[in-house]
């Protein structure tokens, strides 16, 4: 119990730590894994099982979300396999240069040690990158789900090189597992029988670990595969989104050990730490590469750049490749330790750069001319929003009820805006008028403003940071309606109204005074 203590207080620190210096806290998880692989703790019982299970439900929150349609368009398949190319030779090239500069670890290997090496760096961290996107409430939005579908190719290659490599031959019975096909009829039903409380979540928990991850395995397959294919499996169920919310607390908690655990692949030296500073001078090329061909299959310039902003790092499955090329004697064992730094280095600086994500990728716009609008993607094209009175962003629950209440009850022409596909369909079969279009977007704000129409923009999306940037966004193209704003915590309120907003509705402090009012109407009825 003692390490346990050891481990979350240290964990703990490190996470208020980067919080203060204004980056994520798994920053600074990374850097507790670290500080404790320096300082030679006692090693943790369960660590790399707690971190296998983080992963796993990282994976299947992702299958709940996962279009497996969406894996065949060339945006994605087609980025990722020219990206692998270009990044895989330009690795190569950086690490050969170094060793003729005499760099010790480099100078000692040979040219296919070296591609290895390049191949592993070539992967962006799926882990990093859906957090990135969940704190922006963007895993939906359009640049949200091209990244995921170049992660899941990636992953799939990285499954089937470490298949190849590690000579694991899949049993006969794996083709059993095409059974899960039909059978998620049967899982659906059970589904329906669970309720909404906490024994959904625990299904969750049991089809991410039991069909998904351990039987994979057990079967010669890939685990974390498996517990993708087990959330995409249950993705069309009405509760995906809620189970996927429901297990979000649980699976961060479980992903410390995987940041920890990181940080622990050894004690850096001096040459190790310049190395891997070194190995970050090719982010910036890895980011440009997935904007360039992005843009080339007709994406929008900021589109591009942010998908290639949140994919700007590196992937622990270069540590996966180091470890078990040390272990089979191909790698000396510094590599170990030059690509855990590498990567949780990388992670800093993709947390710095996404922080200000969609203002850089807005400001390297310029760097790309622009396409004719007619030429765009058909998925990419800015919409307009015509002669509506009144805009009312994010339409889940009370984004919705917002929307009728003022169509309704106020007469104004109100149109939905929601970056969610599935969510937009749904919507217009109802009824509602609904344009997909992001709300960070200040190109999309700026045809509002040209329209000059717009007197009212309600920001009802579920993620408090979504609404600041949209906040900021419309203020910087000079919209001059009134804007009005909801808010989970009293702090988020005080911010929202200190940047602008002329009305912010307290979440469960407006449920409230409703509830009181649909009170006293059923007191003045009764008597």
């Amino acid at each position: 119990m003692d390490v346990v203590a050891l481990y979350l207080g240290v964990a703990f620190v490190g996470g208020v730590l980067a919080t203060l210096v204004r980056l994520p806290p798994l920053v600074g998880f990374l850097g507790a894994g670290f500080v404790l692989g320096a300082v030679d703790a006692p090693a943790m019982p369960g660590l790399e099982l707690l971190s296998e299970v983080g992963v796993a439900l990282l994976l299947f929150t992702i299958g709940l979300k996962l279009d497996v349609r969406s894996l065949l368009r060339p945006e994605i398949w087609l980025t990722t396999v020219v990206h692998m190319a270009v990044t895989v030779a330009a690795g190569i090239g950086v690490l050969s240069g170094l060793a003729v500069l005499g760099v010790a670890l480099v100078a000692s290997e040979s040219l296919r040690t070296v591609a290895l090496i390049a191949f592993a760096l070539s992967f962006s961290s799926t882990v990093f990158v859906v957090k990135v996107l969940e704190d922006r409430s963007d895993a939906t939005s359009l640049y949200g789900r091209i990244a995921i579908g170049i992660l899941i190719v990636q992953d799939v290659v990285a499954v089937a090189f470490l298949a190849t490599s590690e000579g694991r031959v899949p049993s006969p019975w794996a083709l059993a597992l095409l059974a899960l096909l039909p059978g998620r009829r049967l899982l659906h039903l059970l589904w329906d029988r669970l309720g909404h409380g906490e024994l959904q979540a625990l299904y969750g928990v049991a089809m991410a670990l039991g069909p998904g991850f351990f039987l994979f395995e057990l079967l010669g397959l890939s685990g974390d595969l498996g517990a993708l294919i087990m959330g995409a499996l249950l993705a069309t169920h009405a509760n995906a989104g809620e189970m996927s919310r429901s297990l979000m607390t649980f699976k961060d908690l479980m992903l410390v050990a995987f940041f920890l655990e990181i940080g622990m692949h050894g004690t850096p030296e001096v040459p190790h730490v310049l190395l891997a500073l070194g190995l970050l001078l090719m982010l910036p090329l890895q980011a440009a590469v997935f904007a360039l061909v992005l843009w080339m299959l007709r994406l929008r310039r900021r589109t591009a750049f942010l998908t290639g902003l949140a994919l700007g790092n590196y992937s622990e499955f270069g540590i996966i490749v180091a470890v078990v090329g040390a272990e089979s004697g191909a790698l000396d064992d510094g590599w170990v330790i030059v690509i855990s730094l590498a990567v949780a280095a990388s992670f800093v600086v993709s947390s710095v750069v996404n922080r200000r994500g969609v203002e850089l990728a807005s400001w390297l716009t310029r760097f790309l001319p622009a396409k004719d609008p007619a030429t765009l993607h058909v998925d990419d094209r800015v919409v307009d929003v015509g002669d509506a009175d009144a805009l009312v962003l994010g339409l889940g629950r009370v984004g919705s009820t917002t929307f009728a209440t003022l169509r309704d009850s106020y007469g104004l022409h109100v149109v939905g805006v929601e970056h969610d596909q599935s969510r937009v369909d749904a919507l217009r079969d109802e009824g509602f008028e609904v344009v997909r279009a992001d709300a960070t977007d200040l190109e999309f704000w700026a045809r509002v403003k040209r329209a000059g129409h717009v007197r009212l923009a309600v920001l009802a999306m579920p993620f408090h940071n979504a609404n600041l940037i949209a906040l900021s966004r419309l203020q910087d193209a000079g919209f001059e309606g009134q804007v009005a704003a909801i808010a989970r915590y009293d702090d988020d309120a005080d911010e929202l109204r200190r940047h602008g907003a002329h009305a912010v509705f307290h979440l469960y402090g407006a449920a409230g005074a409703e509830l009181a009012d649909r009170a006293a109407e059923v007191l003045a009825a009764g008597r």
